[in-house]
């Protein structure tokens, strides 16, 4: 198995790591006009319980 020779520099190892960085979460308006809270896409929204236009889900 490969193993590091040399030990990596702070500079290194900081710029390496300066690159993961957290991705805000995807939201989109509820479709039904009498709602429009705010949900992740492809899922029912929890407030009245709709998706794609039809009732799938008893509202919260």
């Amino acid at each position: 198995m490969a193993v590091p020779k040399r030990r990596m520099s702070r500079s290194n190892t900081r710029s390496r790591r300066s690159q993961w960085k957290a991705t805000a979460p995807t939201l989109a308006a509820c479709q039904n006009r009498a709602c429009r809270a705010v949900k992740p896409p492809h899922v029912a929204c929890p407030t009245c319980g709709q998706y794609d236009g039809r009732q799938v889900v008893s509202p919260a």
